[in-house]
Formats: structure tokens, C-alpha cells, sequence
């Protein structure tokens, strides 16, 4: 299953693709009554566990099953539009967090160390992103006036929890996991030489915190249709030319060793998002360098899940 939200008022409400449609399921209770117990976020319909997506499953049945008569009503009211037609935002629009994993990729951090043997970490690392940053697909990136120039992309993989984890064993985190998602961690480079002469990270990290610089989505995809989250080719292109190519099997960190370590310290939520980071072939790890720029287009595809896009615009 595939969950998005529909832009609508009070922040969205939730949706699920069905091929090239989104069913809003605040308008199909006549149909499928079952729909009426159906929560109206994502993240409440996550949180519902396997109970409450087999109620989704059974209504998402019901309307495929439809007459004729039912589709042209439901459509008519737009209770079932085309995904080009329908307005919406990140699939999680206000998680409680979005942890964002870094120095995650073996390949990114040869390119950013500068070495083919850099010194690996003893344990993993992650920054809050700003939650007034999220933006959903095809929304635009924008440039910010106070620091325009080195705007970076970093195509992430990411994670949704559906239950609560806190403090979880490695055995079993993954049993935390409703589904998955897609995560650019646009990134203002400005500050990462003066980062390396502090060796500060609030300093790198207040490039990653700008309005529209985490865009997530197309859309949240259930565990059982994406497979082996190790194994997964995950792509970045900026105007269409490939710059981010990998696995996620080049992951320094499993991901139950991920949820496992971070989940000490934060006690995750249906709806909370972990990115798993971003591998090789950023902007600044290039030479010559290159950053986004007004007219972009950048998209992040990952296996399973979706593409994300999203334009690049100067500010107003």
C-alpha cells in the first residue's frame, strides 16, 4: 500500500494510490463504510498496526471492485482523482521527528574525507531536521537569499516507524517499521569549511535547516512492498544526468543496528522518520564542485518506493 496526503485544510488528510488515482477516504464512506474508521493522517493510520491496515485494505478492495456508476460517482466528487490532479503534500507532513542519519554510505564518506580508507566511526550519528522544512513532491526547493550559492542535494532512503520504540533490541527493530519513504537532505554547504576547522557540528548542520530543504515523499510504501530494505538501488539525478548512484547494501549500519542505537535516546512514534543518509556522488563531494541552481530539476529514485522530485527556485 501506498499512502500519501492530500493537500486539503488542517494540514491534509490522508490518501492511498490506487494506480494512477488517490482515494480519499474522507469521501467514500457511502460506498465502503468501513472507510469511517480509517484515521485521518498517515501517521494515525500507521500507527494502527496490522488491524488498521486491513481495514484500509478492505475499503482500497471495495472501491477497486466498484460499479461503473459508484466510480463516476466517486469521481464526480473527487473522492477519486488522478494523482496529477490531486494537490498534495509530504506523505508525512508534521512527524513528531525526522532523524537524519549521517556519514552512512562507505562511498560517501571516501568522498568527503577525501581518502579511499577513511576512518570509520565507532558509532553512528544523526541530526533533528527542521520539521518546517518539509515539503512534498513537486514542490519547489528555494534558494535561500542569505546563502544561494552552495545548495546541495543528498538523495536518502528513509524509514517510517509505526509503533512506539524506545529503547528497542536489535532483534527486534524492524518490527517497528510501517513502511518506507524517500528524503532529500538539501544541504546550504557554506559552513562545512568552517566545520572542519572547529569540528563543530551545529555549525554543518544549520545548512540543513532552511524553509523547503527536506523534501519528502512521493508517498509512504508499506514494508511488504519494497523487499530487502539492504538491497535496494537508490539514484539521483540533477537535470536528468545521473550524480548519485548506489545500494543501500553499501550501508555502514544495518538498519536494525540504526533503530536500535538511535532508539536509546529518542522515543519514536507512528509517523517518525529516520533517514538512513546519503551515498555517494553530492555536490560537493565533486571536483569541480556543483550545486543546485534556479530552473534545477533534481529527483531521487529509490527501488520500491518512488521517485521524488522537485524544481529549484531562487527566492521570491
Amino acid at each position: 500500500m501506498r499512502f500519501v496526503t492530500i493537500d486539503a485544510p488542517l494540514g491534509g488528510r490522508a490518501g492511498m494510490l490506487l494506480g494512477g488515482d488517490v482515494l480519499d477516504f474522507a469521501g467514500v464512506a457511502d460506498i465502503a463504510p468501513l472507510a469511517a474508521y480509517v484515521p485521518a493522517t498517515v501517521a494515525g493510520i500507521l500507527g494502527g498496526g496490522a488491524d488498521g491496515l486491513e481495514i484500509v485494505s478492505r475499503v482500497a478492495g471495495r472501491i477497486e471492485g466498484a460499479s461503473q456508476g459508484e466510480t463516476d460517482a466517486l469521481r464526480e466528487r473527487r473522492a477519486l482523482c488522478p494523482v496529477s490532479e490531486t494537490p498534495m503534500l509530504a506523505p508525512l507532513p508534521h512527524p513528531g521527528i525526522v532523524l537524519s542519519h549521517g556519514r552512512a554510505y562507505r562511498t560517501h564518506l571516501q568522498e568527503m574525507k577525501k581518502t579511499d580508507n577513511p576512518e570509520v566511526p565507532e558509532d553512528p550519528s544523526a541530526f533533528i531536521k527542521n520539521n518546517n522544512s518539509i515539503i512534498g513532491s513537486g514542490a519547489a526547493i528555494v534558494l535561500p537569499p542569505q546563502c544561494p550559492d552552495m545548495v546541495d542535494f543528498e538523495g536518502e532512503f528513509s524509514l517510517v516507524f509505526g509503533k512506539h520504540c524506545h529503547n528497542v533490541a536489535i532483534e527486534d527493530a524492524m518490527e517497528s517499521i510501517a513502511g518506507y519513504t524517500i528524503i532529500n537532505d538539501v544541504s546550504a554547504r557554506d559552513w562545512v569549511h568552517i566545520y572542519r576547522e572547529t569540528n563543530d557540528p551545529e555549525i554543518n548542520r544549520m545548512g540543513k535547516q532552511l524553509p523547503t530543504f527536506c523534501p519528502m515523499g512521493p508517498a509512504v510504501v508499506t514494508c511488504d512492498e519494497v523487499g530487502d530494505p539492504h538491497d535496494l538501488d537508490i539514484q539521483t539525478t540533477l537535470n536528468g544526468e545521473v550524480f548519485q548512484s548506489s545500494n543501500t547494501s553499501d550501508l555502514i549500519w544495518m538498519i536494525p543496528q540504526l533503530i536500535s542505537y538511535f532508539s536509546r535516546w529518542y522515543p519514536f512514534a507512528p509517523g517518525d522518520v529516520l533517514t538512513t543518509g546519503s551515498p555517494a556522488g553530492v555536490g560537493f563531494g565533486r571536483d569541480p564542485k556543483i550545486f543546485m541552481k534556479p530552473g534545477d530539476i533534481v529527483s531521487i529514485t529509490v527501488e520500491g518506493v518512488g521517485t521524488l522530485t522537485n524544481p529549484v527556485v531562487a527566492s521570491g
